[in-house]
């Protein structure tokens, strides 16, 4: 869809509004609207402006002024406003030279795809990611110079069973026990219809959704792969319509990676695949029926994996998943079935359309745009120099002795750790100027100063639990 074909469906629509989105270096959206009145063809060549100080990770105050242009192909009705309102997703120029902003993280994710095809080595890179979440009814959290408190609730909490509710009928997963129970355990199968019924609205094609392992209402809601860039897309989309569809009826999502002490956390498990020519290139008659380049492909990945993580499990939040005996892949290595590996090969089917790597180490807090660049470059880094994934491991790797793992490397401790790695080991995404080194530089200074030195400075909670009658 062009800027006239863009227009001739925003006026058949009726709509009385458009919603310009745009997404900052962290991954969450931004908005303004603009009434029909305003809303013409130079939009879609001069764009409109606004203060890109006051966007996280972006310019400087004295440098501010930016410029969004709409992509008039991601047109679409909101199904979130009173008024009808078509939304739109923009991307980010300097109003002084012209050309895209290299912090706009949609933008990264295009030069990826104009880099895997300039390779030759395949001109589509798949992606398919689950994205986890948690819907709860309340979330109460604080923090200042003489408080530190949060407090979350569910109607399907285990520690709710107890609990007066007029009446208490039982039905709560219990912690670890949540994963495919049929209604009335699972109470949530309706609210995740709707927002089913909502992402199909917008066009994304959703496979199944279900409830996850963890109590207190985790689920899972699975998309049809797509390529890169219309798939960070849908993940933008994704969230946003989760965490609406939830406030209609009063409750909230979060895709906070571990809420829960003691229970599973929120993955993405991301599902990546190349082709060329309208043919899948990582089938084959290797382990587990992949191809030389898809072997090359997972070891680029293990390879890269710490400074992935530093974009793809970016939180310090994240490293509380990352931790053995929780279904997290902390062992850096691949498997086929085998879902405590890293990288895991789907054995689902034949089909060598179907043939692709899991990574699964990524969480949902991630930016989209720039998790998915992330892994195929670390892809293509090890199909260009025919790197080695190693040895598979094929057994239960969480009943391996810490002398059977020796050798095996893990994912980072910490998001300080993953963001060092990220630091010394990024030459890879800087390739075909996919990743700028100032992007590096943002992202890696944003994560020091606003959440790391931060979360060093307070005491936790439970460390008064510890050591207050020391």
């Amino acid at each position: 869809m062009n800027a006239k074909e863009f227009l001739a469906y925003f006026k058949k629509s009726k709509a009385e509004m458009l919603d310009l989105k745009f997404v900052d270096l962290l991954g969450t959206w931004q908005h303004c609207s603009y009434p029909i009145d305003v809303v013409d063809e130079k939009m879609f060549t001069e764009g409109v402006g606004f203060d890109g100080s006051s966007i996280r990770g972006w310019q400087g105050i004295h440098i501010s002024d930016m410029l969004a242009i709409p992509d008039p192909s991601t047109g679409c009705m909101d199904p979130f406003f009173a008024q009808p309102t078509v939304s739109i997703i923009a991307d980010i120029y300097d109003p002084v030279t012209h050309k895209k902003y290299s912090r706009d993280p949609r933008h990264v994710a295009m030069k990826a795809e104009a880099h895997l095809k300039k390779t030759g080595l395949a001109d589509t890179c798949f992606i398919g990611p689950e994205l986890e979440f948690f819907i709860f009814d309340e979330v109460r959290f604080e923090q200042n110079q003489h408080t530190g408190m949060y407090q979350i609730d569910s109607v399907e909490g285990a520690w709710n069973s107890g609990r007066f509710e007029e009446p208490n009928l039982g039905y709560k997963p219990s912690f670890k026990g949540g994963y495919f129970p049929v209604s009335p355990t699972d109470t949530y199968h309706d609210l995740r219809g709707e927002m089913v019924a909502e992402m199909r609205k917008v066009g994304i094609i959703v496979e199944a959704h279900h409830h996850e392992v963890a109590t207190a209402g985790q689920s899972e809601i699975d998309m049809k792969y797509r390529n890169l860039l219309r798939m960070g897309d849908q993940v933008m989309w994704f969230k946003y319509i989760c965490k609406n569809v939830a406030k209609r009826h009063g409750k909230t999502v979060t895709f906070m990676p571990k809420p829960i002490f003691e229970d599973n956390g929120s993955g993405m498990h991301t599902h990546l695949s190349l082709w060329k020519d309208g043919k899948p290139l990582f089938a084959g008659k290797k382990y587990a029926g992949l191809s030389d380049m898809a072997l090359h492909a997972i070891a680029g990945i293990l390879k890269h994996a710490p400074a992935i993580l530093a974009l793809a499990a970016p939180t310090t939040n994240s490293y509380r998943r990352l931790v053995p005996g929780f279904e997290a892949p902390v062992n850096l290595c691949m498997s086929a079935r085998n879902r405590s590996a890293s990288v895991r090969i789907p054995m689902y089917s034949a089909n060598p359309k179907a043939k692709r790597l899991e990574f699964r180490c990524p969480d949902p807090s991630c930016n989209p745009y720039l998790t998915f660049p992330a892994i195929l470059m670390a892809a293509l880094d090890g199909i260009e120099k025919k790197m080695d994934p190693g040895k598979p491991l094929d057994r239960d790797i969480y009943e391996m002795t810490v002398a059977e793992l020796t050798g095996t490397p893990k994912t980072p401790g910490s998001l300080e750790e993953a963001i060092g790695a990220l630091e010394k080991d990024h030459d890879f995404l800087l390739k075909g100027g996919v990743f700028t080194p100032d992007v590096i530089e943002a992202w890696g200074s944003w994560k020091k100063s606003r959440e790391l030195d931060p979360m060093h400075m307070r005491p936790h909670p439970y460390e008064f639990h510890l050591y207050y009658d020391s």
